[in-house]
């Protein structure tokens, strides 16, 4: 591995432990790349010889800074027109000569997306005062639990700090009483099937995040559902 020399990762932002234990075992460090098809390139990256923070709040680790020619900002989920300032948890929107015009044949989607240059991502995360940004999700990922806002990706950045887990993938699925319940589908490494429980997953996030986001449901499965780009499919869990 020592022909490494410099290495980014694009297509979700990857997880604080992964960046740790690949620096532990290359010796190079990962850094962050945002970018999406209507942006035509990357839009955010992570300079070279940086090292991304991570936020203290959430536990994302940061996608970088925009590049140069372009901008970013966090919109209100309520009211599109409404900026927010730092800190404060909406969507990413971004702004850049590489930005598309728009959706061929579809002015709807291309309202909706597009506005006075502007790309809204559908991504939602956080700035903080330095200009660095945190994915927390997709927007339609949202889980509503008893009122209470939660984003699948950090429940799946604290379960995969347990040592046994090698793949998760968390989603909300109905409930009685708070609405929707999050539920954590976990693949377990070599060795660890049959040694881990349900309750020892439940009570790791329940020791390191708020009542309202530990899951309430753990089911172990031999595999997480990819796309052919392999990012994982929760929507394969939600509609089975």
């Amino acid at each position: 591995l020592s022909s490494f020399r410099k290495v980014y990762s694009g297509g979700a932002p990857v997880i604080p432990a992964v960046v740790e234990r690949f620096e532990k075992l290359t010796g190079t460090y990962i850094h962050n790349v945002y970018g999406l098809t209507e942006s035509t390139s990357p839009a955010t990256l992570v300079p070279l010889g940086s090292r991304a923070p991570v936020d203290p709040s959430t536990g994302a680790i940061s996608i970088g800074v925009p590049i140069p020619s372009h901008e970013a900002k966090i919109m209100d989920l309520g009211d599109p027109e409404k900026e927010l300032p730092p800190g404060e948890v909406g969507e990413l929107a971004i702004k850049g000569p590489g930005i598309v015009p728009g959706y061929w044949n579809k002015p709807d989607e291309t309202a909706h997306a597009i506005r006075q240059g502007w790309l809204f991502t559908g991504d939602v995360g956080t700035m903080d005062s330095k200009g660095w940004i945190y994915l927390l999700d997709r927007k339609k990922d949202m889980i509503i639990a008893s009122g209470f806002k939660v984003w699948p990706r950090e429940v799946e950045d604290v379960i995969y700090l347990h040592p046994a887990v090698r793949e998760v993938a968390v989603v909300g699925v109905p409930d009685p009483y708070r609405g929707e319940t999050v539920k954590a589908f976990v693949a377990l490494k070599e060795g660890f099937e049959g040694k881990v429980k349900e309750e020892e997953i439940i009570t790791h996030c329940k020791e390191r995040m708020a009542a309202y986001k530990y899951p309430r449901q753990v089911e172990f499965v031999k595999e997480v559902p990819k796309t052919a780009t392999g990012k994982f499919l929760r929507r394969a869990f939600k509609n089975p």
